[in-house]
């Protein structure tokens, strides 16, 4: 029986900015002609409970005046993500893990996702760049309640055996996710992110056990929980 690690996709396993992020930057100018900017979708995600882009793109078009039906809104966005299979701004993903990182935590590790995705999407980023890496995956179509509500850890856990377990994450609501689960949490804040400083006090303060630049140290993290 091997350990077990849940990654969050999203600013953990790949850098959105050009494709989630961008994709809300671009729904909420469409149905309102004023772009948010990445400080202000930050701000948002800091919040906490807005993991769900198509809730955040709507919310942020009613406070700019836009009157638009939710499903409206998540048409267009859809639309502008996944295109027509060869320009969505998903084919703008681009993956964090250097080279060897997963199939060396592989040997040690089962590895499973828990995501705010649709479980459809994380398999189209997933079999892109890592196929057949990663044993189970839960998207936000597989639960009845969104992070920070834990059922999606709580599912991983109770299909696949395991030892010492760790949920790995950017967001305030991936640490509570985690807490509410009863795991240790791994917080992850790029340098890059406009909010950087921000997000690694919030990570601390929800109790991460470590907060990364990125997951290409996490290694030594899980090695460390491992033996203790």
């Amino acid at each position: 029986m091997k350990d077990l690690l849940i990654f969050d996709m999203d600013g953990v396993l790949v850098e959105v900015t050009e494709s989630y992020r961008a994709t809300i930057q671009a729904t909420v100018k469409h149905f309102t002609g004023d772009e948010p900017s990445r400080v202000e979708i930050q701000d948002w995600k800091n919040r906490g409970g807005w993991n769900d882009d198509w809730l955040l793109s709507h919310r942020m078009i009613l406070e700019r005046g836009g009157k638009v039906e939710y499903q409206t809104v998540v048409d267009h966005f859809q639309k502008l993500f996944l295109g027509d299979g060869t320009n969505g701004m998903i084919l703008r993903e681009q993956w964090v893990a250097r080279e060897g990182l997963f199939e060396r935590l592989k040997d040690s590790h089962d590895l499973a996702v828990f995501t705010g995705r649709l479980r459809e999407e994380a398999y189209l980023t997933l079999n892109r760049f890592a196929p057949g890496l990663f044993g189970l995956v839960v998207g936000s179509d597989d639960v009845s309640k969104p992070k920070p509500d834990p059922e999606g850890i709580h599912k991983i856990r109770s299909i696949v055996e395991h030892r010492a377990c760790w949920y790995v994450g950017d967001t305030i609501d991936d640490a509570r996710s985690a807490k509410a689960a009863g795991v240790p949490f791994v917080g992850i804040a790029a340098p890059a992110n406009p909010r950087y400083g921000e997000l690694v006090d919030i990570l601390r303060g929800e109790g991460a056990v470590a907060v990364l630049d990125d997951i290409n140290t996490l290694e030594a993290v899980v090695a460390k929980g491992s033996a203790q």
